[in-house]
């Protein structure tokens, strides 16, 4: 599971995902949760950044109450999943994060976050998928979710699950819309070994509210 990230974007933030536009404002975020508004990269000839809320409402969708249950796709399971499958097809998309945070569980009652990123302590994207649900009012609501695997080495230790972290010269290749879909299944893979690290940070990240550098930092 992928319940909570970070994304504190630099300089370099647009010509890291070449992405065309620009949006008016792009603030560090420490403690992003499901519901939040936040940039997402689609293909768009070329690419476009795109706010968002996270967890995903199918285009068919009768209630939105449903994003409660639609922060993440399994990859196993994206491509037959109803919620899932249809932009899986046609609506992928990028979603840019510094960082990301999983809970391991310490006895039946407490549970301890750490907070995982690359070594290089670059910014890097999950692999997305991405809806757009319209209201009894005909008004636009674009939403996405972060698909997850299973964990690889460095992050098992705390957690059984993983978001799916793009490869550089994958992103291109998920976003491409002729991509046949065996080959983006094999995308869907837990990230190299010993190339993420974590450290175990304070039990204020629970708190949805707090949104400050500090909750990233090791105990």
């Amino acid at each position: 599971m992928c319940g909570r990230y970070t994304l504190v974007p630099n300089n370099d933030f647009y010509n890291r995902f070449e992405a065309e536009n620009r949006l008016d404002d792009l603030l560090p975020h420490y403690n992003i949760a499901p519901g939040q508004t936040l940039p997402v990269i689609t293909h768009n000839s070329p690419n476009q950044v795109v706010l968002m809320r996270w967890g995903l409402i199918p285009s068919w969708a009768k209630d939105p109450k449903i994003a409660y249950h639609t922060i993440n796709a399994k990859a196993e399971t994206v491509a037959t999943k109803p919620a899932f499958r249809s932009s899986f097809k046609t609506k992928r998309c990028l979603v840019p994060a510094s960082g990301f945070y999983e809970w391991k569980k310490l006895d039946s009652k407490k549970k301890q976050p750490f907070y995982f990123q690359l070594k290089s302590q670059e910014l890097f994207s999950f692999a997305g998928l991405y809806d757009i649900w319209k209201n009894e009012n005909g008004e636009e609501h674009k939403t996405y979710t972060i698909i997850t695997t299973v964990a690889n080495e460095d992050v098992a230790i705390v957690h059984d699950r993983m978001p799916v972290i793009l490869n550089k010269k994958d992103e291109s290749v998920w976003l491409d819309k002729e991509t046949d879909l065996i080959k983006l299944q094999k995308l869907l893979r837990p990230y190299s070994k010993n190339k993420i690290f974590g450290h175990a940070v304070s039990s204020l990240v629970n708190d949805t509210k707090l949104n400050d550098k500090s909750l990233i930092k090791a105990l």
